[in-house]
């Protein structure tokens, strides 16, 4: 295939030269040239040296036109060249032909294959489309009429090229009539009008290319095929080694906290085995030294006091009595000032000799010696691991420790399941089984569970209910722990002491079993980019993160003023179980010594309302299922998270409301998080009401404003306590102005929650008022009393002061002693710099009066047609004790307060 290019530009180029060269006589005429001049010399017609005639073959012709003059172009004689020899073959003659001058006549009227007289792709259509030749001059003998040239038949001219390459069979092709398939390009001249038409050459060429390239664009994307696939097998290699390489990296982490719990455990055993060697030790020296000094200390006390004293031998595993003296002159001291009782021991340890209780072996720990009146009881710890081979199992190594024993490997989860056996309960503090309190004859209050120990002491089921209070500070900026970007914990500071629970380390730790419900209110100022979120989290245990139970955003402001939020929630707690409050940022620009402003407000700001389950509560959280923004109202949808007890409280059949199977009263907070946008929503703010649907019927219950902001997060929550009857729902819904765009958020840190708890009407009882259309406070309101009108019914544990009584309309009066919780919403105008709420409480009982509660919050958006203010609150009452609700405006004044939606206040009365 590489020497054919050449050789056909030779030949084509010598074909040229002859051809080029002029015929002259008079034996130069036919189709062949358009010369009339005479033809001489040896290209005439007729020469030995020039070119052989086609020869004129009716058979071919006629295949050639049943295949669309496929081969019309083919010659019917071939020239061979055979080692650069050209060889002619004999003339075959036309029939009725006998010799040359008729084979030359005839040859006037057949299709000559010359192709100078058509030029390009007329030489490729059909002969009745093809176009005519112009006349051309002619003289001489051998020119024809015109008459004569009408009358010639069509003829058909072939390509040049493709002539001379049908000349060459190693070039071009074998004809058809041979039975050999076309090889090599084809030109074919059969196209018919209307079908396949082709507008020039050039088009033909360009189809060609056009083919040409996309064999080649298929073979490149064929190739890149190839190596995307190559790619994605190289890419889940990758992967899956990835992958066994963290498999390795957690199996190593699994054992390095194997061998760390392991060596937890053997430096526990160390720590008793020294104290124990040195006690050892201690004692040796002491029984040496009394020996060596015994002789001398009784001739001394028989010298001095002429009296002789039986000297007590002591055993080796009783401490023995200290002497003490001067130097030279010592002076034993033989017993206690005074004789000790029953389980009590003379303590000669201390300067001077007391007399103390003696020890009680504690749990998991069996007696060596009894107490006696010169030294305490002995103990030694129990080796479960020893005497209860398999109480791990067979494949768990047992692993001894003080009081108990622990299992290596084993998860928390079954632990749970009764793992640690009879007597003993899992420690999840320490994660190791412990021996639960024998209570040694006292009464047990709560007997030992398979997660919690026995509580020993007096019966305490006969109270149903507690509070406790606590204020809350935010750690100094120079400490290292004030970070607000990963979340920063609030100091809350109890002083109250309570068995319900302890406060250590700025955190709660609870106690007892029960339910609890938690306010906070918090006021503060600051310039944080996006928003600030305070938020509740309670932990089950020291080892896990915590729980996110409930969270309130607080927009950026426009301009600094105190803004004053209250979270809320409802949970179930068990002993052992912490809860922390915590303010957080999503970025790292809040810097706290600068930009955060905290109010201190007179009164607690923490309040806790803890109800046992003897009262036969139930406690319910639900998540918000968040879906796309909405418009003008907007009624969330719940996922439960928790529920005590799913038979008194359930989801509706569109998860958008609470069902109660009893009557009781319902205790909720709802707190969504929202992005709004425009400016009609910041001049007419949010609403969130609550509704009881009772037979078909709803009711609004309560329902709380939030002024509203643009392009800005935050948070707008709604608390209150409602009576229920069996069947009824609770549901809610935020309104929007029509033009303000809102968008809902929700995720793990209680920023869009449902908390609720459900008290039986037997132990409980609640009241809802709204401010009085009269009497309310306007102008410069200086600790002006709010007055309330009641709107449920009266209930026989608290009302509402009536006309002809002391303080009408003002004091809310209770008639039995019990816990109450209060949330109070109030929606104003006012252009005070502060404004303050606070719950007071006359002086009853023997009680200071002094305020109960109190909330702050600063100067009205600009723009903003409403503001809002709120607080929440928990305390113990007495039978006659008293409340009311004072406001405050600190540099301007209160144009307006509603009567209608957006104020209220709601009274939660639980029995003691």
């Amino acid at each position: 295939m590489v020497s054919v290019a050449p050789l056909l530009l030779l030949l084509i180029s010598w074909v040229s030269l002859h051809s080029a060269e002029v015929c002259r006589g008079t034996h130069c005429h036919g189709g062949d040239t358009s010369d009339p001049r005479p033809c001489t010399g040896a290209h005439c017609p007729g020469s030995r040296s020039s070119r052989p005639p086609r020869q004129f073959n009716p058979n071919a012709q006629g295949k050639a036109a049943s295949h669309h003059h496929a081969h019309s172009g083919s010659p019917s004689s071939s020239v061979q060249i055979l080692r650069g020899t050209r060889v002619r073959l004999p003339e075959v003659l036309p029939a009725g032909c006998t010799d040359a001058d008729c084979a030359a006549l005839f040859r006037q009227f057949q299709a000559s294959n010359d192709t100078r007289e058509c030029r390009g792709i007329e030489c490729r259509l059909p002969l009745r489309i093809r176009p005519k030749a112009r006349a051309k001059s002619c003289a001489g003998e051998g020119c024809l009429s015109g008459s004569e040239e009408s009358q010639l038949p069509p003829v058909h001219l072939s390509d040049r090229a493709a002539q001379f390459l049908g000349d060459f069979p190693e070039l071009g092709y074998p004809s058809s009539e041979l039975g050999s398939a076309p090889l090599g390009v084809q030109l074919t001249c059969d196209i018919k009008p209307g079908e396949n038409e082709v507008p020039s050459e050039d088009a033909l060429i360009l189809h060609l290319q056009l083919a040409k390239g996309q064999e080649k664009l298929v073979e490149a994307l064929r190739a890149q095929q190839a190596i995307i696939r190559d790619l994605q097998q190289k890419l889940a290699d990758q992967q899956e080694a990835l992958l066994s390489q963290q498999r390795e990296i957690l199996e190593q982490q699994r054992r390095m906290y194997e061998q760390m719990d392991v060596v937890k455990a053997q430096y526990g055993l160390l720590s008793d085995t020294v104290k124990q060697v040195s006690f050892q030790g201690l004692q040796g020296e002491l029984q040496s030294y009394f020996e060596s000094h015994l002789a001398g200390l009784q001739s001394q006390a028989r010298s001095h006091l002429q009296k002789s004293y039986a000297v007590h031998k002591m055993d080796i595993d009783s401490k023995v009595m200290d002497v003490v003296g001067e130097a030279h002159f010592p002076q034993p001291l033989l017993g206690c000032p005074s004789p000790c009782g029953s389980e009590e021991y003379c303590d000669f340890q201390r300067d001077p000799p007391q007399c103390q209780k003696c020890t009680m072996c504690p749990p998991g720990f069996f007696l060596i010696s009894q107490c006696s009146p010169t030294a305490d009881r002995m103990c030694q710890d129990r080796d479960e691991c020893l005497e209860l081979p398999n109480v791990c199992g067979e494949r768990v190594k047992c692993l001894n420790t003080p009081g108990g024993f622990r299992c290596l490997g084993v998860s928390e989860r079954e632990a749970v399941m009764g793992l640690c056996g009879h007597d003993y309960f899992y420690n999840q503090e320490l994660q190791e089984c412990q021996a639960c309190s024998d209570c040694d004859g006292e009464p047990i209050t709560v007997p030992c569970t398979a997660v919690s120990d026995a509580v020993c002491g007096q019966l305490s089921e006969s109270r149903l209910s507690g509070s406790w209070v606590a204020k809350v500070a935010v750690p100094p900026a120079r400490t290292a722990s004030a970070n607000i970007f990963p979340g920063l914990q609030l100091n809350i500071r109890g002083k109250d002491s309570s068995d319900l629970l302890s406060n250590e380390a700025g955190q709660v730790t609870f106690l007892q079993h029960g339910l609890v419900w938690m306010d906070h209110n918090f006021a503060i100022k600051h310039s944080c980019r996006n928003f600030l979120q305070v938020g509740m989290r309670l932990n089950t245990s020291q080892e896990e993160e915590g729980q996110d139970i409930s969270g309130v955003r607080i927009e950026q402001p426009d301009g600094k003023y105190f803004q004053g939020v209250s979270v809320s929630s409802g949970v179930e707690v068990e002993p052992n179980h912490t809860f922390t409050l915590l303010l957080k940022s999503p970025n790292q620009h809040c810097n706290q010594s600068k930009d955060l402003h905290v109010y201190d407000v007179a009164a607690p700001s923490l309040s806790l309302l803890w109800l046992s389950h003897d009262t036969g509560a139930v406690a319910m959280t639900a998540q918000m299922s968040v879906l796309a923004h909405y418009q003008t109202s907007y009624r969330p949808t719940f996922r439960l998270s928790s529920v005590s007890d799913p038979y008194m409280i359930t989801l509706t059949h569109d998860n958008r409301g609470v069902r109660f199977t009893e009557s009781g009263v319902v205790k909720f907070v709802l707190q969504q998080a929202l992005y709004s946008m425009g400016h009609t929503c910041i001049r007419e703010g949010f609403s969130l009401i609550a509704y009881t649907n009772r037979n078909g019927t709803g009711q609004e219950a309560m329902q709380a404003f939030k002024t509203g902001v643009n392009y800005r997060d935050t948070s707008i929550t709604l608390s209150g306590a409602v009576n229920v009857n069996s069947g009824d729902t609770l549901g809610f819904e935020i309104m929007s102005p029509s033009q303000c765009n809102l968008r809902y958020f929700g995720d793990n840190t209680g920023i869009s929650m449902l908390s609720l708890i459900w008290i039986p009407s037997a132990v409980s009882s609640a009241l809802t008022a709204t401010v009085s259309r009269t009497g309310l406070p306007f102008g410069a309101v200086r600790n002006k009393p709010l007055l309330f009108q009641q709107i449920s019914p009266d209930t026989p544990q608290v009302h509402l002061a009536r006309s002809g009584e002391p303080n009408a309309r003002k004091n809310f009066i209770f008639h039995e002693k019990g816990t109450a919780n209060i949330a109070l919403n109030l929606k104003l105008i006012h252009s005070c710099n502060i404004v303050k709420l606070t719950l007071q409480r006359p002086a009853d009982q023997g009680r200071q009066a002094g305020p109960v509660a109190q909330q702050v919050s600063g100067s009205m958006p600009e723009g903003s047609e409403w503001a809002s203010i709120g607080l929440r609150a928990s305390f113990p009452v007495q039978n006659g004790t008293a409340l009311y609700v004072t406001l405050d405006c600190i540099r301007g004044r209160v144009n307006q307060i509603t009567h209608e939606g957006g104020t209220n206040i709601s009274i939660l009365w639980v029995a003691v």
